[in-house]
Formats: structure tokens, sequence, C-alpha cells
């Protein structure tokens, strides 16, 4: 892709424009708005000045390969300069490329067992324990916000917040249906059974600008169920909000219901920026019809195969013959290609606007 010259002036120069008000500005909020732009901006504006420096450094080459005397070293420093040139070009348009304004973001986990009773709790258990050692070997927090587990192990439901960089970005394309194929160790014919769960991965936005009026939302309190004994809650602590326009309900069961409260709050501001974020992601999936599958949580998007050992990610065709792995949390095979595939449809969104 030749990326136009005046796009990339465009970018320095609005780079340039940034640091020079930051050097000057006074008010608190405006350095902050500045510097966040400005750390967003530097990635770009670094890798759009190397591919500058390489075109005119090819350009030069042009005219040296014009002396007799300097035409064959010239030749030597063009051929390999033009190998390095795509992938430069190809690097500043992914940085220029529209991309996800929350891809930097931390995340909420759901899974949430599916068609299969039983063996979909187990299942949504695998799940979730395949995210918790994938975030592990990635340094990320996982901190359990709710849970409700399954009559024979797993989880029925399980929240959790992911706190990390990039949190979002990697798993993004997780959300949707996941089925699995195996016999179940309550199964005595040795038939194979087929169930699911559905995940939800959204990202947490700090300062999350989304308008909650109080004749909107219910709030009651109750009785949250304990482990027994001592654990057991003996006050009305627990938070249940209803988003009324919506019908979006949110709880939360620690032992302060002022810290419920305010977690509740948090996590429907959560949800209602999810469904806007999903609206957007509608609306540019019907004009690009390429795109790799992240809004729709009732998408089958993947099957897990244990007879075979295979794991099949059906919206990009990739099918893995290393099950026990991924289950280990070994997931970068699976989310690369999936990454891989929505750069390549980003590319041809830039390219299509460039002509």
């Amino acid at each position: 892709m030749r990326l136009p010259q005046a796009r990339l002036d465009q970018v320095l120069d609005r780079f340039h424009e940034v640091e020079a008000r930051m050097g000057a500005a006074t008010d608190g909020a405006e350095i902050v708005r500045l510097s966040k732009e400005h750390a967003e901006l530097k990635p770009v504006a670094d890798a759009v000045t190397v591919l500058a420096r390489a075109r005119q450094e090819m350009s030069d080459l042009e005219v040296m390969s014009e002396d007799p005397d300097m035409a064959e070293m010239a030749a030597e420093e063009m051929e390999a300069l033009k190998e390095r040139l795509p992938e430069l070009e190809r690097e500043v348009a992914l940085l220029l490329a529209p991309r996800d304004a929350d891809e930097k973001a931390s995340a909420v986990l759901e899974v949430r067992a599916g068609t299969g009773g039983v063996e979909a709790a187990l299942f949504a258990g695998d799940l979730f324990r395949m995210y918790s050692r994938y975030a592990s070997s990635l340094g990320w927090r996982v901190e359990i916000d709710s849970a409700t587990e399954g009559e024979a192990g797993g989880y029925k439901e399980i929240i959790a917040t992911v706190t990390g960089e990039g949190v979002f970005g990697r798993l993004k394309f997780e959300s949707g249906v996941h089925r699995v194929q195996r016999v179940p160790a309550t199964e005595a014919g040795g038939r194979i059974h087929t169930s699911a769960a559905t995940v939800a991965v959204l990202p947490e936005v700090e300062d999350v600008e989304i308008e909650i009026r109080d004749q909107d939302i219910r709030i009651d309190t109750y009785r949250s169920s304990g482990a027994g004994g001592q654990h057991v809650n003996k006050t009305d602590s627990a938070v249940r909000i209803t988003h009324l326009p919506t019908g979006i309900v949110v709880t939360s069961s620690e032992k302060s219901q002022h810290v419920n409260r305010d977690k509740a709050m948090k996590n429907l501001r959560i949800r209602l920026y999810d469904m806007q974020r999903q609206a957007k992601d509608a609306a540019r999936s019907d004009a690009r019809k390429s795109q790799v599958g992240s809004g729709d949580r009732s998408e089958r998007i993947r099957t897990y195969n244990f007879p075979q050992g295979r794991v099949t990610d059906h919206r990009i065709g990739l099918t893995l013959h290393s099950l026990p792995q991924i289950l280990e949390g070994d997931l970068d095979p699976m989310l690369n290609a999936l990454i891989a595939e929505d750069q390549a449809a980003r590319l041809a969104d830039l390219e299509a606007e460039f002509g």
C-alpha cells in the first residue's frame, strides 16, 4: 500500500502541534487530555518518521544510481531498501487504520453455562480456568466479582475483572458461544455430548460518560447467600440495580452495602457503554462484511472437540489440533490468527479510503 505523503504529513503536524500545546498549557484538564493524545500519537509519529527517512533514502539512492561510479553500490542498497519499505508501509498503515478506542483497556469477563446442564457448567469452569491461566502468563490480575457454582462443579455463571495493559484488545474476539463435544464423566455408554457456554468480554473503561437518571433505575437490597455458618450474610447488604429502559440487571454482594452500590453502578455503566459499542459494531459490520465478529453474543464462534483433540474457530476457519494446550491457557496461536484477520480487514478499509 502506497500511503499518501499528505496523510503522513498530517500525522506529524498534529503530533508537533500537541507537543507545542503541552509546553504552553496551564490548565490541568487540558494537560491530561493533551498528554493522552501525545501518548497515542507518538508511536504513529515515530513510525511515520522512520518511513519518511526510508523514502528519502530511496530517492537519494535513485539520484546516486545515475552516477556511473556510484551506480553499483546504489543498486545494492536500493535492493535492500525495496525489501524493507513494504514492511515499514504496513506498520504505519496498521497504526493509521481505524482501530478500537478501547484496545488497551482492562476488561470484564463473563462466562455463563448454556445448553447442556451439568456438563455446560463444567465446561464454563474449564473456559474460565483457561482464561485465568492465560491472564496469569501475561501478568494480568484476575479478580472474581461474582460466581454461581454448578451442582457438580464448574460455574453456572462467573464474572471477573481482568486488569492489565491491552486485556480487551487481546480478548475481545472471545465474545460468543463456545461449544464443547466430549464424553461426560457421568456417561456410562461413552456417547459424545454437545453442550455450550457463552463468553462476554466488555471493556472496563475509566470515566465512562454514561448518563444514568435516578428515575431510570430501581435499586433493591437483599440478603446474599453464603457458604453457611459464620459466612452467611445476615444483613440485607447485597444490591441489585435494574436499569428500566434497557432491562439490564447488575448485582454486587460484598459485605458493605455502600461498596455494593458503587460496584453495581460501575458495572451498569460498563454494560450501557457496551450496548453503545455493539450498536456501532453492528453499523460497521453492515458496511464491512469481512470483519471478525465480536459484537453478537449469540454467534457460535468456536468448537472444542475432545475425541479429536481439536479446536475450531468458525469465523476464520482455523482448526488447531492442540486442545489440551489451549485449555491450559496457550491461547496465543488462536488469538494471533484472529487479530491478524482483523488487521487485514482494517488495512482493506484503509486501502479503500485511499483509493
